[in-house]
Parts: structure tokens; sequence; C-alpha cells
């Protein structure tokens, strides 16, 4: 009965430690296998970037009609700025991937000189921005890194007499684009609007605000 008895113990002891050495073998072997790198939940989000283009002046102009989300931003234009007449010339909306890079170029005349033959000339602009969404949920920031806007208006820059003399034709004349433009980094509560900066244009004083939005895409 004692022999029985310790036969006993000892199949379970020999037990005990086979067990043992394979949780350790099994614990060593998972704590060496290399860490699988996290999925950001962010990664594959989307973001809406809108450029808001506003032109201040001191010329006898009416206001142009704003959008009301642009209200704050105009209330502080009129607080820090000298300038008596706020216009919207242009506004653009586009969607860029979460640590993309968002690049639009385009043709248009946003910036009108009045009474200036250079008016109805278009001006070239372009925007550049890396978009990075930071931060916790519901506390989320959107770094705009290498933010550029950059415009090239035309300016009359002298006058051509009429090629035949023998006419009395005004002469007409002489437009060189000039660049106007900046760059900065920014960083916004998503959602919010803010003023990336003015720019001074033509020679009537007239001036650029350029105003950019981001907010997470639906």
């Amino acid at each position: 009965m004692i022999l029985l008895n310790l036969k006993r113990a000892i199949i379970f002891a020999l037990l005990c430690a086979v067990i043992l050495i394979t949780a350790q073998a099994a614990l060593g072997q998972g704590s060496s296998e290399p860490a699988r790198p996290t999925v950001q939940k962010d990664d594959d989000a989307n973001l809406d970037i809108q450029l808001y283009l506003i032109l201040a002046s001191n010329r006898e102009v009416e206001d142009g009609k704003l959008p009301l989300a642009l209200d704050p931003v105009v209330k502080r234009l009129r607080d820090s700025l000298p300038f008596k007449h706020y216009s919207l010339t242009g506004t653009f909306l586009n969607r860029v991937k979460n640590n993309g890079r968002l690049e639009v170029s385009w043709v248009g005349g946003p910036f009108p000189i009045q009474g200036s033959p250079a008016q109805s000339n278009p001006s070239f602009s372009q925007f550049t921005s890396i978009v990075r969404l930071a931060g916790e949920s519901g506390q989320e920031i959107v770094r705009l890194t290498e933010f550029r806007f950059g415009t090239r208006v035309p300016i009359i820059t002298g006058q051509f007499a009429p090629t035949n003399a023998s006419t009395n034709a005004a002469g007409f004349p002489s437009i060189s684009y000039e660049p106007v433009g900046l760059r900065t980094d920014l960083t916004m509560r998503e959602g919010s609007i803010v003023i990336a900066g003015t720019l001074n244009v033509g020679p009537s004083g007239d001036a650029i605000v350029v105003v950019v939005s981001a907010r997470r895409a639906n």
C-alpha cells in the first residue's frame, strides 16, 4: 500500500514538472515573436480642406455676401485690419487622406483692380499642404505642414504705343505677372476656421485674406 502511494506521488510530481516546463517554453516562444504593428484607426480617415479667399478693400464698393461660417472671421478682420469692405472672391473644397499631400492649381481672375486694364487678365494660383490628423477622439487637431498659397497677379508695368503711327488708336498696356504668396505651418482644431495670412496686392492697396478650415469627411 505504501509502495502504491509512493508511485502515485512520483507520477503526480512528474506530471506537474512536465506541465511547468511546457508552459515556460510556450511563454518564451510567445515573447520572442516580433510585436505586430498596431493599426491606427485614423490611417484611412479622409479630411475635407476648404480654402476661402477674401478680398479686403478700402475702395468704395459694397460688401459682398459672405457665408455665415465666415462671420467670426470677418468680425476679427474688422477688429484687426484697417479695411472697410470684405468680399468673398473664391472658395475651394478638396478631400485628402490623413497623412496625405494636397496640391491644387487653378486659373482664374479673382482679384480685379478697379479701373485697371489688367483686371480682365487671368491670375494663376496654387495651394499645397501636407495634412495630418492628431489628438484623441473628441479633441482632434489637424496639422497643415508646409502650407503654401501663392498667386501670380497681372500688374501694369508700362504702356506700348500703337504700331501704326498714322492712326489715333490709344496705346495698350504692358502687363507683367508678379508672384505673391505665403508659406507657413498651421495647427488647428478639427472643424474650426482660421486665418492663414494676408497678402497685399495691387496699387489700390487691396489685400487677399487666406482662410482655411479642416474637418473630418463624412
